[in-house]
C-alpha cells in the first residue's frame, strides 16, 4: 500500500477550506483518509497553516510521500521534508 500526504477540499464555491491528511494513493481526492495532520485555510490573510509536525515526521519517516502542494505548505510552516524523515529516523 502506497501512502501519500495531501489535501482534502471543504468549504463552500470560492471559499475552499483544505484539511492535510495521510491517505492511500487509490483513495478519491475527498475520500477515504488514515489520519488528519493538519489544515489549511487559503482565505486567511496570512493563509493559515496548521501542522503536527510529530505525526508528519512518523509517516515520512514510514515512507509517505508528499504532493508539491503539500511539500510546499510544510516548508511554509516550517516543516523541512528531508529533516523531518532525518530528525525520525
Amino acid at each position: 500500500m502506497s501512502v501519500k500526504i495531501r489535501l482534502v477540499r471543504f468549504g463552500t464555491n470560492k471559499k475552499p477550506f483544505y484539511r492535510i491528511v495521510v491517505a492511500d494513493t487509490r483513495a478519491p481526492r475527498n475520500g477515504r483518509f488514515i489520519e488528519k495532520v493538519g489544515t489549511y485555510d487559503p482565505k486567511k490573510n496570512p493563509p493559515a497553516i496548521i501542522v503536527d509536525k510529530d505525526k508528519v515526521a512518523e509517516w515520512l519517516q514510514k515512507g509517505a510521500q508528499t504532493s508539491p502542494t503539500v511539500a510546499q505548505l510544510l516548508k511554509q510552516a516550517g516543516v523541512g521534508v528531508k529533516a523531518a524523515v532525518e530528525k525520525a529516523g
